[in-house]
């Protein structure tokens, strides 16, 4: 098994937040590298926020500033992750 590069590893880490309702599209709420991105992640986990891995995506909402809607181009991918956020939370409130 080959060892990752440093590079090759992802350090950064973005947050959306959304309310059906309220707001027009999704925003950043925070992005950060290294130990910014550890904490979000952190935050996340302590908050059993589904963490959605996609480097693509990643890339793409890294651009944006902090509370910044989504553009139009990313609504598909970020409601599939949506999505997927909706299912995994009603998995736990099942169990």
């Amino acid at each position: 098994m080959k060892e990752k590069k440093k590079e090759d590893r992802t350090d950064k880490a973005v947050a959306l937040s959304y309310s059906r309702g309220q707001d027009a599209a999704p925003k950043i709420t925070a992005k950060g590298r290294g130990s910014i991105a550890e904490k979000i992640l952190s935050i996340a986990k302590d908050n059993n926020i589904p963490i959605k891995q996609d480097k693509a995506l990643l890339d793409a909402l890294y651009r944006l500033e902090i509370n910044e809607e989504i553009p139009e181009e990313l609504y598909r991918v970020v409601a599939e992750v949506l999505a997927f956020v909706y299912r995994m939370n009603r998995l736990k409130k099942n169990k």
